[in-house]
């Protein structure tokens, strides 16, 4: 039983921190479209934490971190400012080639690692004996940060989301990417690629569901999320269930049940 309460009361803490920040960037991503940003991002950590067990730096240590950042960083670089003018050239498109590279990198990397293949899985899928008190502090103080930063600078980054005209445009678009960036690095190696993209779009696709304001829509896509990650992590627990699939699972599960409650109640 004491396990039991140790167990959840650390994820129960670093999912509360985690969610929050990662809805209000994911309701930016949604209304921004651009989808998959996240995720390039996320393969991208990933590949930094696989080049640095190629290098011989275990996985969630400070090196594997600031690996992960430094192939994070060139992301965020070149989403902020690779924008094609052309129509026939969406965004979207330059954000899914970076993915695509990313994960390719990944694998070609991984292929030189002695069970390499078993990295690339739990860059996927994550690791929880990596989640420990004092990352998760880390991970608290570095939320708050972002957190102030955001609420500091709301003007500019909303700004952009909502089409407005924002002095410097490139440079603020940077900084987002960076935060956005930030909090990939300090998730991945934990959650993994697809809970970490899980985290960032799933609430925030509710609370878009039901509001096109801000702070009703964070409130609305933190709740979800939350409640959805605690039924993830009790079903993981008590059946055994890999960590990062079983909560990508019932966040699933939570979307898909908002979507048919709105299709029902559309008022």
């Amino acid at each position: 039983m004491q396990n039991f309460l140790s167990f959840c009361i650390i994820q129960i803490v670093l999912l509360a921190v985690v969610l929050s920040v990662h809805t209000y960037l994911g309701l930016h991503i949604i209304r921004r479209g651009l989808i998959f940003s996240d995720l390039s991002l996320d393969q991208l950590a990933a590949l930094g934490v696989i080049v640095g067990i190629g290098l011989g730096i275990e996985g969630g240590t400070a090196g594997s971190y600031i690996i992960s950042f430094l192939a994070v960083l060139i992301g965020a670089v070149l989403l902020a400012l690779i924008k094609p003018q052309s129509s026939n050239i969406p965004r979207e498109a330059v954000i899914g080639i970076i993915y695509c590279l990313a994960l390719v990198a990944s694998f070609l990397v991984a292929d030189k690692i002695s069970g390499g293949a078993s990295y690339v899985t739990q860059t996927l899928s994550g690791c929880m004996l990596w989640v420990t008190w004092p990352l998760v502090w880390v991970t608290v103080i570095s939320y708050i940060l972002i957190s102030i930063f955001h609420y500091r600078y709301r003007d500019k980054i909303i700004g952009i989301t909502d089409k407005k005209n924002v002095k410097h445009e490139n440079f603020w678009d940077l900084l987002f990417f960076i935060t956005q960036g930030i909090i990939t690095v300090l998730i991945v190696p934990i959650a993994g690629v697809l809970l970490a993209y899980a985290f960032l779009m799933i609430p925030a696709a509710i609370g878009v569901l039901f509001t096109k304001g801000w702070p009703d829509g964070l409130l609305i896509g933190w709740t979800a999320g939350f409640v959805a990650s605690m039924c993830g992590l009790l079903f993981s627990y008590f059946f055994s269930m890999p960590y990062g699939p079983s909560l990508v699972l019932a966040l699933g599960v939570f979307f898909f049940g908002a979507l048919i409650y709105r299709v029902i109640k559309p008022a």
